[in-house]
């Protein structure tokens, strides 16, 4: 379940426009971005950052946002297995709220449990070598999860 800084849900997120969803690791970062109609999650690239500097992937953020012309973010929350928030969510919370700040967008939270499990699962599939997976799978991640803030867009549209 996704929900907006405070609310159990992404009401409010556009319902048109890209939406890019973000993968948040402590070395790397992986986006991905949704054509405007909010139809397909495309993985799109992932930013390396130096341990440890929120500064600096916040930046890296705020011009991804810029180049990919979005109207809305959608952050992955990772939350533990009991559902219980810890260190990385509080992480997330706190990239969301000074992303919503620098760029004036939406920023959802999203759950992201077994987002990573899934991307290497799909990656495997595919017979991605082990560098591949390595290179890709935050991206894959993301776009996982913005598949699934698509199809809660799809059923907020049409329910």
């Amino acid at each position: 379940m996704g929900y907006e800084l405070g609310k159990r849900r992404s009401d409010e997120l556009p319902t048109s426009g890209r939406l890019l969803a973000i993968d948040l690791g402590e070395v790397r970062i992986g986006l991905a971005v949704s054509d405007p109609t909010q139809t397909i999650a495309s993985p799109s690239e992932t930013l390396e950052v130096p341990r440890n500097q929120d500064g600096p992937a916040l930046d890296g953020l705020v011009n991804a946002v810029g180049r990919h012309e979005v109207a809305g973010l959608v952050l992955g929350e990772p939350r533990q297995l009991d559902g219980s928030e810890g260190a990385p969510a509080q992480r997330a919370r706190w990239f969301a709220e000074r992303l919503r700040k620098r760029t004036g967008l939406p920023v959802a939270l999203w759950d992201e449990r077994f987002t990573t499990t899934e991307a290497e699962r799909v990656m495997l599939a595919q017979d991605a070598s082990r560098a591949d997976r390595r290179a890709s799978i935050d991206r894959v991640a993301a776009s996982l999860i913005l598949q699934s803030v698509l199809e809660a867009q799809r059923r907020r549209r049409t329910g």
